[in-house]
């Protein structure tokens, strides 16, 4: 899997915990598109563009609360950034909602809870078909439209 992560100036030390911790984990190849001070929204945007087109598989987004990061890529088509703030959320993100983009905040979340979110996201997968795709139709419908 392709990875393309990027943050903002307050979570560099944070997106490179978690740069370490994907490859350890053997997730995929990470790339990291570093941040943009103090325009951090253009890093966002180029991560949620380079997903949306294919070039990577998924993303993975942080930022102070993880707010900017989520609005800032989520107006690039075919992007679809969930912000996660537990396991649960980044487990939903995949299977309920089959984000591309994972994002989260560095202020807001702990190490330990940052690691379990990845594994979540990482390791689950949605299911087309199933209950939910009805409305993961919709959005990407209302999306390929705009």
């Amino acid at each position: 899997m392709k990875i393309a992560i990027g943050c903002d100036p307050n979570a560099e030390e944070v997106k490179e915990e978690l740069i370490q911790y994907i490859e350890k984990k053997g997730y995929g190849d990470v790339t990291d598109f570093g941040s943009v001070d103090p325009v951090y929204a253009h890093t966002a945007i180029n991560v949620a563009q380079k997903v949306a087109s294919g070039e990577y598989d998924r993303g993975v987004l942080l930022c102070g609360t993880g707010l900017g990061v989520s609005i800032a890529a989520n107006k690039v088509k075919g992007a679809y950034a969930a912000l996660v703030s537990d396991v649960y959320s980044a487990t939903r993100a995949r299977l309920s909602n089959n984000a591309n983009i994972m994002c989260m905040g560095a202020f807001t979340t702990g190490v330990k809870v940052r690691e379990m979110m990845v594994d979540a996201f990482f390791t689950n997968e949605f299911v087309p078909g199933c209950s939910s795709q009805s409305k993961i139709d919709a959005f990407i419908e209302y999306d390929n439209n705009r």
